[in-house]
């Protein structure tokens, strides 16, 4: 399987997001990646249930919407509604992973786990198995343009081994400072899925650019 593509539009430009998204809808891109941040779980607000239905009109690639937000199991029918594919919740933000997990999958959405870089991955032992897309945060969540830590390899080398020990069919997706020049190595080892959005909306020819990370 080729190296799935999600560009963050998050880094797009909030005034014209239906060109935005056009644009990455006749480009290379496999998925568009949405985050929700409540300015509580992180720092940061950003989008909220109208621009992602606003989002959902125009785009012809699957919405995998990254919940950075405190107990969202309060709104997964609701992020249905208005357009998620794959809801990812994060492991710190919720008391009862598993019943959300399983929630998630019962209103029709793929179920995503992110951790953030101070979690461990053995935390997922329990509940790989259930897992869609183990989102692993290679920078502190919340802000764009930052750089990847560099422990990410490690911490995606031992998501594999644990996917493979539990025979799960979870894809690893990597969030976080993805460029150009780190992306062969995340692949190398193990990364299923590349969110990347400063190094794709601020180059030169974004569309190009993401034609370069799905040729990897």
């Amino acid at each position: 399987m080729s190296t799935l593509i999600a560009p963050s539009i998050l880094s797009g430009d909030f005034a014209h997001l239906a060109k935005d998204i056009e644009m990455l809808n006749k480009s290379d891109a496999d998925r568009i990646h949405v985050d929700i941040m409540d300015g509580v779980f992180v720092p940061n607000i950003s989008f909220g249930f109208p621009v992602l239905k606003a989002i959902k009109k125009y785009a012809s690639k699957p919405l995998d919407v990254h919940l950075m937000i405190i107990q969202p199991e309060r709104y997964i029918n609701r992020f249905k509604e208005v357009g998620a594919d794959t809801l990812i919740v994060h492991l710190e933000a919720c008391t009862h992973l598993h019943n959300t997990l399983l929630a998630i999958k019962k209103a029709g959405m793929q179920a995503g786990v992110a951790i953030n870089p101070h979690t461990a991955i053995n935390n997922l032992d329990a509940i790989i198995q259930e897992v869609d897309q183990l989102l692993i945060m290679s920078v502190n969540p919340g802000f764009g343009g930052q750089q990847l830590i560099e422990h990410t390899y490690r911490k995606i080398e031992l998501a594999r081994n644990l996917i493979e020990k539990n025979h799960s069919k979870t894809i690893i997706g990597i969030d976080g400072g993805v460029d150009l020049a780190n992306a062969p190595k995340l692949i190398a080892v193990g990364a299923d899925l590349l969110v990347s959005g400063s190094s794709i909306f601020k180059s030169e020819n974004p569309s190009h650019t993401i034609a370069l990370l799905k040729a990897l």
